[in-house]
């Protein structure tokens, strides 16, 4: 018995029938004995709606509109879900994130939560209350409503466990775990009994669709027993652990990131400062560089080329090439068409026979690798984008990661 934080997406919600057995999953939860927190997406692709309705009025619809319009998507299912717990004879209550006490950062569209006011949340669950919040949302010093990015439920979810001090956190999802692939890609990929904090980190930040990056990173700084199950079964899912709990493991998946984009600075005057203040100007515009590669100097030039994802695109490529202009770069290049193939894993930084793999099963393919950047837990390579799902069933079978391996 203890307190439980439960986290249901947009699809798990989707529609009356999945809000009415979602009610009955957290009544039952209840019935236990446990005092229950729900973090809670929109209905569907609602906020897709949401998103096509603003950019049919407004090509870049203004920052704060955008925010007020899309929160109201969980305002929606919050509601619905209350009234389908209350049906089932629980007392139970819906809040905003405002009105739960989610205080963020003053940006829009991407604000970060930077304290839970909990007064509101004890003093409903002290009444014996289900609490039925709206998960991608807070507030910001200025009163506005912010929302946290796409996926920001999780982060709403873990952000509550952490507050609350919670026994822990439990995220709903359509599959029933953390797989060493796309199971909607790779046929034989394997669900995982267990990945540490810092494994699912890497899989989420590169691309695999399994938890929203931030959500992880506050668990893993606030210790929040973590699990990821399937709304539609009973199956246990896949826990989140601390990497010291894990058997000592090299590759345990592969991660596949379509949705980034490549822009090249040709010729960069080599001169200090100048990196700087190009990656300054995006952070200043809150645009996420990942990969970045400078090249060997040559004739007092460089050239400067990194990934951004695609909903940072356009902004990326319009301060880059106004910089470029600025210090006489020759040109600037731009590659839609790109993906991040990556392969995680405890371990890999030290086992040489990893990268002979990868980059041996690429060469096998006749892919041509265009970036590579490492890190203690994976290694990712830029390749074209349609190569890139070959090249991701072909390593998953390479490191023998399928549904017959062994644990």
């Amino acid at each position: 018995m203890g307190l439980i934080v439960q986290k249901y997406g947009g699809s798990s919600v989707g529609n009356i029938k999945r809000i009415k057995r979602v009610a009955e999953r957290i009544a039952k939860t209840a019935e236990q004995g446990n005092q229950v927190v729900v973090a809670v997406s929109a209905m569907g692709d609602t906020t897709d709606e949401l998103v096509s309705l603003a950019r049919a009025i407004h090509p870049d619809p203004p920052h704060r509109e955008f925010d007020m319009l899309l929160a109201t998507g969980e305002q929606v299912s919050i509601s619905l879900l209350a009234m389908a717990i209350q049906a089932q004879g629980h007392d139970v209550i819906s809040l905003t994130g405002a009105q739960c006490g989610i205080q963020t950062t003053q940006v829009h569209k991407k604000a970060r939560i930077e304290s839970i006011q909990t007064g509101r949340l004890n003093l409903e669950l002290g009444e014996g209350k289900i609490v039925i919040v709206a998960g991608f949302q807070g507030i910001n010093a200025d009163n506005d409503i912010t929302t946290l990015g796409r996926g920001g439920s999780d982060t709403t979810a873990v952000a509550l466990s952490a507050a609350l001090d919670a026994d822990r956190c439990e995220i709903y999802t359509d599959v029933d775990g953390i797989y060493t692939a796309d199971p909607r890609k790779v046929e034989t990929a394997r669900k995982l009994d267990a990945i540490s904090y810092d494994e699912v980190l890497e899989m989420a930040s590169l691309g695999a669709q399994v938890l929203h990056p931030r959500s992880i990173e506050l668990a893993r700084k606030y210790q929040v027993p973590l699990v990821v199950r399937s709304s539609f079964s009973d199956n246990p899912g896949t826990e989140i652990i601390e990497v010291n709990q894990l058997e000592k493991v090299s590759v345990r998946g592969i991660s596949l990131d379509d949705n980034i984009a490549k822009i090249t600075i040709i010729e960069v005057p080599d001169r200090p400062g100048v990196a700087f203040a190009l990656f300054s100007r995006l952070a200043q515009e809150h645009v996420r560089v990942d990969t970045i590669i400078q090249s060997a100097h040559r004739n007092t030039v460089n050239d400067i080329s990194f990934t951004v994802n695609d909903e940072d695109n356009e902004q990326a490529l319009s301060i880059t090439t106004a910089y470029a202009a600025e210090i006489g770069a020759e040109r600037v290049l731009h590659d839609p068409d790109v993906c991040k193939l990556s392969v995680v894993g405890t371990g890999i930084a030290g086992n040489t026979d990893v990268a002979a793999k990868l980059f041996g099963s690429l060469s096998e393919l006749g892919i041509n690798i265009q970036m590579i950047s490492t890190s203690e837990i994976k290694i990712s390579c830029i390749v074209s984008q349609p190569e890139g799902l070959k090249a991701m069933q072909h390593l998953h079978d390479v490191f023998e990661l399928g549904s017959s391996s062994p644990e």
